[in-house]
């Protein structure tokens, strides 16, 4: 009988553990720059699996994030493709001071779905073989914004200035060059690399001196407060299973 009572005490004990956790999980809304879609997904996988929590994701240009924010959108966690949106939210209070850091730094890439199109130094900017170049509008994106910048490093914007078709955000910059209605366009090495390795097509990665760093920082917004899940998600951004996803997808970390 003191065996079985044991026993039962130590079910109660774990059954009451598990319920407990289940009660704790909660959700956190996310609005998560477009090139980070892929890599968020698996994150976002991995940390319901780890913590109980679920993150509900929405994806778009940071620009677009930040004016619907403004306007009362009930999104808890920004992940930002750049550091000035968020320090914009915490100015205009939007945002819970402290809780900002940069999860990940970006890589452009010039990319066309077809071999043999880009070349290895970029030069086909300057041939002009395609009708068509993509780009994410500069004023929503920042990954538009780095494209721009490149090409007037480069000295190229007359000439390519005609050519250029703007998407609101990289996915629908992405989307122009995938679907055959750009040659070619500058996208985030995120979406077309896997593992170390081109998933198709013909690329250039643009080299890091040719525009301004890109900088992704993640905040918590004011409507999180109080929320585990807001925090825990920020936590598991920074830890070693999040960071080797992120790294599959050419993602690199501040020193």
């Amino acid at each position: 009988m003191a065996v079985k009572a044991k026993s039962l005490v130590g079910l109660c004990v774990l059954l009451g553990a598990l319920f407990a956790g289940l009660c704790q999980a909660g959700e956190v809304s996310v609005a998560v720059a477009a090139n980070f879609t892929a890599p968020m997904q698996k994150i976002a996988t991995a940390f319901a699996q780890d913590t109980g929590h679920t993150a509900v994701l929405s994806f778009g240009s940071t620009g677009k994030f930040y004016a619907q924010i403004r306007n009362g959108a009930p999104f808890q966690v920004l992940l930002a493709a750049d550091d000035e949106t968020p320090v914009r939210l915490e100015k205009d209070g939007l945002a819970l001071a402290g809780t900002r850091f940069t999860y990940a730094m970006g890589r452009l890439v010039l990319w066309s779905k077809q071999p043999g199109v880009v070349d290895a130094a970029g030069d086909v900017l300057r041939k002009g073989t395609f009708e068509r170049l993509s780009i994410a509008d500069p004023k929503l994106a920042p990954y538009g914004a780095a494209a721009m910048e490149t090409i007037n490093r480069l000295g190229l914007l007359p000439t390519l200035q005609p050519r250029l078709v703007q998407g609101e955000s990289i996915g629908q910059a992405y989307q122009f060059v995938a679907t055959g209605n750009a040659a070619l366009g500058f996208v985030a090495l995120s979406q077309v690399m896997l593992d170390g390795k081109l998933v198709n097509g013909s690329a250039w990665i643009v080299p890091t001196d040719l525009h301004a760093p890109l900088r992704q920082d993640a905040v918590v917004l004011a409507t999180a407060k109080g929320n585990p899940a807001a925090l825990a998600l920020m936590a598991y951004l920074k830890s070693d299973k999040a960071r080797v996803i992120m790294r599959a997808y050419g993602y690199e970390f501040p020193l």
